[in-house]
């Protein structure tokens, strides 16, 4: 997995961030102050680092200017400031990218992605290969049996969610708020119809059976293992 820190001190959106990028290949690490921040920065290999601007024992900012002394690991900074002087001066401190709070998980996940692709740190991601079916996370294709399949863009998300935790069951709310960057209602039939589509799509399991089991109340299980 891409090793990810985050340095805000936003407890609750960095415990919920952690487990929705998991199910993007995402393993995320945090802390919460700017003293932390800079020395888990410093001392450890990450691949990519979110920073927020307001932390307890200094500013975002201040840090990414000390961090670029010593290393040029790419860095999204996330900050309620949203105006324009705020970008500017992060951007020239280093940062490779900003993204204001509150910010939808996906558009997180595209800028980290495009990030990491500018400075070819996920150009590794390993294939996914689940029976008959194959994923490539990069170029974001799946074949079956060697033919390529046609997918929405949710539809591909949903599926590598599926595969990345097959084995294992994934909530609907787990679904909508990696995959459609929102939460559901008990009545919201989104992540249902994008499930059913996704199953046409690739028919039944080699032996007969279906691919993706609903759980009722719960979620969805992708059967077997996924292996790179």
């Amino acid at each position: 997995m891409t090793q990810i820190l985050l340095i805000d001190d936003d407890k609750e959106l960095c415990h919920g961030l952690q487990r929705l990028l998991r199910m993007d290949g995402f393993e995320l690490s945090f802390v919460h102050d700017a003293r932390d921040g800079l020395l888990r920065a410093v001392e450890s290999t990450f691949e990519l680092i979110v920073l927020d601007v307001m932390l307890p024992g200094g500013d975002g900012r201040v840090l990414l200017r000390k961090l670029r002394t010593s290393s040029d690991v790419p860095v999204i900074m996330l900050t309620a400031r949203g105006d324009e002087k705020d970008r500017i001066l992060g951007l020239e401190l280093g940062a490779d990218d900003y993204l204001p709070k509150p910010f939808n998980v996906r558009e997180l996940i595209a800028r980290m992605r495009a990030v990491l692709k500018r400075k070819g740190a996920e150009a590794s991601l390993p294939l996914l290969h689940l029976g008959d079916i194959e994923i490539h996370p990069v170029l974001r294709q799946v074949k079956q049996k060697g033919e390529a399949l046609s997918l929405t863009g949710t539809e591909f998300e949903i599926l590598l969610v599926l595969a990345r935790s097959a084995g294992r069951v994934v909530t609907r709310d787990e679904i909508a708020e990696a995959c459609l960057g929102r939460s559901i209602g008990a009545f919201d039939r989104s992540v249902d119809n994008h499930i059913s589509n996704l199953r046409k799509k690739l028919g039944p399991a080699p032996d007969g059976n279906e691919r993706i089991q609903s759980l009722r109340g719960v979620g969805y299980l992708y059967i077997g293992e996924s292996q790179q």
